[in-house]
């Protein structure tokens, strides 16, 4: 767990997706892992309020163990996005674009 400090809500974090800090009372929560109720010895990372409303807010179950698997940033975009796509498809069925 962060220690009693970095939980106070006077502390400064830094928000992941942009690097500002910001108070850790303005901040919100972002778990990796995608389950943010279950706080049992985890550390959580922080989004600002503007980064956190452009994320997508839909389920994400899988992503993190798929991202990890197709060892995510680890070769160009374009070859990247064609295998998790592949990936995707193979798991789940064609993805559909919406227009």
């Amino acid at each position: 767990m962060w220690p009693w400090s970095s939980r106070s809500p006077s502390a400064t974090v830094t928000c992941l997706a942009c690097g500002d800090g910001i108070p850790r009372s303005a901040a919100r929560e972002y778990d990796k892992y995608g389950n943010q109720w279950d706080r049992r010895d985890k550390e959580f990372e922080h989004l600002c309020p503007t980064c956190h409303n452009e994320l997508c807010h839909q389920p994400r179950d899988e992503l993190e163990d798929i991202l990890v698997e197709l060892h995510a940033g680890e070769e160009e975009t374009d070859a990247f996005l064609a295998r998790y796509l592949a990936t995707v498809e193979d798991r789940y069925g064609r993805v559909e674009e919406e227009s």
